[in-house]
């Protein structure tokens, strides 16, 4: 049984690999390390596996599991957390393209520094391409709370990354 339960999960999960590694990349920004979240959801998923009601919802099942993880982890750092967000602005993403450097690191800087529904609600729908109606099933709410934590959350990111107006310093006399 164990072959086979094997075969089974790895076909569902190859199909999926990049899109749950690129939301666990965006989800995790400065909590934990993305493999370490994408190995400890694997693992969870494969035990909970018997329990997955349809094939289809297997991103979903992914995506599930990691956000509990992911809380779970920092409900557990939680004591320890000493000003998370100036460190969190010090992680780089060496996987990234060096032209894309800046610009990925401002857009994960304002992403962490959203609600964490917000942020969830955004980076399921705009990075992982999941609809409202399946969002609103991984974030046991309503599709009205999912759409208005998305448009929250892009008027709280485009205030973010708008560039600041500088005003002109008055000239001294001297």
């Amino acid at each position: 049984m164990s072959k086979k339960k094997q075969k089974e999960f790895l076909a569902l999960y190859e199909p999926v690999h990049e899109r749950f590694e690129r939301f666990c990349r965006a989800r995790v920004y400065g909590d934990m390390e993305y493999t370490d979240l994408i190995n400890e959801t694997l693992l969870r998923a494969y035990q909970k596996f018997e329990t997955l009601k349809s094939k289809e919802a297997f991103l979903s099942f992914l995506f599930s599991i990691s956000v509990r993880v992911l809380a779970n982890t920092k409900r557990k750092k939680k004591e320890e957390y000493h000003n998370f967000n100036d460190e969190a602005i010090r992680v780089e993403d060496v996987n990234s393209n060096t032209d894309k450097n800046a610009e990925v690191f401002m857009l994960y800087k304002a992403l962490a520094q959203l609600q964490e529904d917000q942020r969830e609600s955004i980076i399921l729908f705009e990075i992982s391409g999941f609809s409202i109606k399946e969002i609103a099933a991984i974030q046991d709410t309503s599709e009205s709370s999912v759409k208005q934590r998305l448009r929250r959350g892009r008027l709280k990111l485009r205030e973010l990354l708008s560039p600041k107006e500088v005003q002109p310093r008055e000239e001294v006399k001297l």
